[in-house]
């Protein structure tokens, strides 16, 4: 129940909006109600954050598909639908049924867990800590290797382990326990979202509550029955796809992603309290709304020598999963795509400097014409084609792509960036500058494509001290490394002979088995620093040596 504080301080605001709107023309009050409209309700609690593959995500993309509809938009998603669903690599998880028993006696689930790269199975059989025999369960214990590498920050236990499982394997082990008998808390767990390959054996892990009661006699022979059982994690993300078909050659595609954090689940919301939706309303439910928007203008526009392809993209916050599935599966052919508009985090244009960032302005010469400034706001360009958002994908299949993005803020991945904070009138002005942009365009052909330099990630965006100039595969999950799915021109790797689609399996001394190893490795050096790396390439691992 709102306060009377609260009913006065929403009513004045409401005519202070009021009053404001009243300088706008029709066209601009629609546009502007729209946002306000599409934005609440995307950032409303009910779409609970809008995680990829979520009820919240449901919500989301069926609302999307009932708004395309109404503008008359042609599906262009699966089976005459609006949406084109897509996997997404969410892990593995322990699954019901995995057991272990250790001389009659079932051991709580908290005590045991199969270690990241183990096979599932069954085993039963006699061991013995001390006795190593051929068709028969190994134990391990790595005491001595906690104790010799206590102070060794390079040191890996999970890779540890994992070659010495593979070469008990070789020698005849059908399993192998893994327990530490020192007192060094070790880091290791079961970590499902880990891309790492799988052994062919079962390799388990019991901690000191149950090791310390059944192993401290190596020399006892021990009855032991387990079941390792784990599954791949079922999701599914939605892009949500519309056109409009002019007959003509080209098409533009204009898009922005949906999804946003939910909860925090995925552990990449900034939010350190307990808990809460994260709204997203900026990000990205401002860009969706400008995708609607440009829908709206251009259905019944003039601007008929390019389609249109409006795309509203899920899976973005997890690595660019919407927007990499469809340029591999594109409803129209990538060839005939002129260029491609990117809009994410477009609703909070700072009122100070009135500044925006458009990206991409270096891949296609004709971006050089582009205004750097309106009425309303400067112009900020950034050259490169590669950035944090779904344009990457498709700079990557060479097409001219321009980033739309108003910049961080203090409720950038937090439940603090809500509706309310939006600028929607701002907004407004930076859709006026797309349309213009696509008038503009109407009679420009097919743009050229120019390669770019590395990117600028961004003010308030995660950066390195050092890069060795790729684009990772966010999507890969085939086995361990990092998969390149784009080389920059001039780099590191590009001088180290690597090319797209090459796995990184080790930097220096770090194994790389996905992107988070892949962060940690680089986070090691710096400038100047020499090193080798380690990389795939057409089924051959090649080792080179560079410098930071």
């Amino acid at each position: 129940m709102f306060s009377k504080k609260s009913v006065l301080f929403l009513l004045f605001l409401f005519v202070g909006a009021s009053v404001y709107s009243q300088k706008l023309k029709k066209q601009e009050k629609q546009i502007v109600t729209h946002l306000e409209n599409t934005i609440s309700y995307l950032a409303s609690d009910p779409l609970q954050g809008r995680r990829t593959g979520t009820y919240g995500e449901q919500l989301a993309y069926e609302y999307l598909s009932r708004v395309f509809d109404s503008i008359g938009l042609k599906p262009m998603g699966d089976n005459g639908t609006y949406l084109q669903e897509f996997p997404v690599e969410e892990g593995r998880k322990i699954l019901k049924g995995t057991a272990l028993s250790i001389n009659g006696d079932k051991i709580d689930s908290t005590d045991f867990f199969p270690l990241t790269f183990s096979a599932d199975g069954s085993i039963t059989g006699t061991a013995s800590p001390s006795v190593f025999e051929s068709d028969a369960p190994w134990f391990f214990d790595v005491k001595d290797l906690l104790t010799t590498n206590n102070n060794n920050p390079h040191f890996d236990l999970g890779s540890s382990i994992k070659n010495q499982a593979e070469d008990f394997k070789a020698k005849g082990a059908t399993s192998v326990i893994v327990y530490n008998s020192s007192n060094i808390v070790p880091d290791i767990s079961f970590n499902g979202k880990s891309n790492e390959s799988r052994i062919s054996i079962p390799v388990i892990y019991v901690k000191k509550n149950a090791s310390s009661k059944y192993f401290s006699n190596k020399e006892d022979f021990i009855n032991l029955s387990f079941d390792l059982h784990t599954g791949v994690i079922p999701r599914n993300g939605h892009n949500v796809i519309g056109y409009i078909d002019n007959g003509a050659p080209t098409t533009i595609i204009i898009g922005g992603h949906f999804d946003h954090l939910g909860y925090g689940e995925d552990h990449n919301s900034l939010w350190t309290g307990k808990p809460e939706i994260n709204h997203g309303a900026d990000d990205n439910a401002s860009g969706t709304a400008l995708v609607i928007e440009m829908a709206r203008l251009l259905k019944n526009s003039k601007y008929r020598k390019n389609n249109y392809l409006f795309v509203c993209f899920s899976g973005e916050e997890l690595g660019l999963f919407g927007s990499k599935y469809l340029t591999e599966h594109s409803p129209i052919p990538l060839s005939s795509v002129n260029f491609m508009i990117n809009c994410d985090m477009v609703g909070r244009l700072n009122p100070d400097t009135k500044t925006i960032t458009v990206g991409g302005y270096g891949t296609s010469p004709y971006w050089s014409t582009l205004p750097d400034k309106t009425k309303y706001f400067n112009v900020k360009f950034d050259s490169s084609g590669i950035g944090p958002s779904d344009h990457t994908s498709f700079y990557l299949k060479n097409i001219p792509v321009l980033f739309f993005f108003t910049g961080t803020h203090s409720d950038y991945h937090k439940p603090t960036d809500v509706a309310s904070k939006i600028d929607y009138i701002g907004e407004m002005r930076i859709i006026e500058y797309i349309e213009n942009l696509i008038k503009k365009v109407n009679n420009a052909g097919k743009l050229e494509f120019l390669k770019t330099r590395e990117p600028d990630m961004g003010e308030g965006r995660p950066r390195f001290t050092v890069t060795l100039g790729v684009m990772p595969d966010y999507t890969y999950s085939a086995g361990d490394g990092l998969k390149i799915d784009g080389v920059i021109s001039g780099k590191i790797a590009e001088k180290a002979g690597m090319k797209a689609g090459d796995v990184i399996t080790q930097i220096g001394d770090f194994k790389v088995h996905d992107i988070n190893d892949y962060m940690k490795a680089l986070s090691h050096f710096k400038k100047g620093d020499k090193t080798t790396i380690i990389f795939i390439a057409d089924k051959t691992s090649k080792t080179v040596a560079i410098e930071f």
